[in-house]
């Protein structure tokens, strides 16, 4: 499996030998891990951040602005994605409460190093919500506008590799449902200077054996074309979440995430072969196995630590 999946995941990353299952795996600077709440046995939010710190991570991604997640961010220097849950969009179309919302998560957080505001994660055209997900990035912004925020802060959305099609990559286009509703997002975002997010899984590729040399590779030079066919051929992609499962599916073992994970991390310190210039600024899906998680049984198994926070791998962060 091991050798399976440096051919097909990570084909222009050298190979290195598998030593016990003791993956080293180096994070780069521009890498940053996801922290996922969604199990009832994770440690607490100031346990969380000590780890983040300890391990020299410094860029989280967190899924709602819970209030003591950013109390005991205060003064950490951790840069952070927050989301927007795609149940709070309705609500936040309104202008006044988009305004309320930033004052009670942003500003009332001086001291947080917030990077990205994430308007909805993985909302797809036919989601009753797609209707918002522009009419509140838009107020969302001009909330942050009005305290002299916008050039700290950037609004985006995360989006996941269904909404494009097309192989090779160079023939990558947004699907047909999905190109009015992203095309006037991506216009959005290169008018403001925001990066697109997107949550990129070769995982789920490989499973469904698709015929890709560097499934990575694949799936970012997919969109970058994607984006290039939609009239926005600069804008910047931000991956903010890849992993591979340990275990609960095909493929899915320590041997390959930690062969995924020290891969991923070696190869975002350069670009891809449609972009060269790197670093790409990649967050790993997740900090911790989350028992709650519903669907497909690999969901539970992506944490890089058990809830107890030993690693999965001999994890060494710099």
């Amino acid at each position: 499996m091991e050798d399976s999946l440096e051919q097909y995941v990570f084909h222009s990353c050298s190979s290195s030998s598998y030593i016990n299952q003791q993956v080293i795996i180096q994070i780069a600077q521009s890498a940053g891990v996801c922290y996922g709440r969604n199990g009832d046995n994770l440690p607490s939010e100031a346990d969380v951040v000590a780890l983040y710190k300890s391990r020299g991570i410094t860029r989280m991604r967190i899924y709602d602005p819970n209030p003591a997640t950013l109390e005991t961010l205060r003064g950490s220097n951790i840069e952070l994605i927050v989301n927007i849950f795609k149940g709070n969009l309705q609500s936040l179309n309104d202008a006044g409460k988009a305004t309320e919302w930033v004052h009670n998560y942003i500003r009332a957080f001086p001291d947080v190093k917030f990077r990205y505001i994430a308007v909805g994660n993985e909302v797809h055209p036919n989601d009753a919500e797609a209707q918002f997900v522009l009419p509140v990035m838009r107020n969302i912004q001009n909330a942050l506008s009005s305290i002299n925020l916008q050039g700290q802060i950037k609004v985006s959305t995360a989006i996941d590799t269904r909404l494009q099609t097309g192989y090779p990559p160079a023939n990558g286009v947004f699907t047909e449902a999905a190109n009015s509703y992203i095309t006037q997002i991506i216009r959005f975002l290169a008018e403001n200077g925001s990066p697109l997010l997107a949550n990129i899984y070769p995982y789920f590729a490989y499973v469904s054996n698709l015929d890709y040399q560097n499934l990575f590779d694949a799936l970012l030079d997919t969109l970058y074309s994607a984006l290039e066919k939609a009239g926005v051929p600069g804008l910047k992609i931000v991956v903010s979440e890849s992993g591979w499962p340990s275990e609960g599916g095909d493929g899915a073992s320590v041997e390959n995430a930690g062969t995924y994970y020290r891969n991923l991390i070696n190869h975002v310190k350069g670009g891809s072969p449609k972009r060269k210039e790197g670093p790409i600024e990649t967050y790993l899906f997740a900090m911790f196995d989350e028992n709650k998680k519903e669907g497909n049984p690999v969901e539970q198994h992506f944490g890089l630590f058990s809830p107890n926070q030993q690693p999965k791998y001999q994890l060494n962060f710099s």
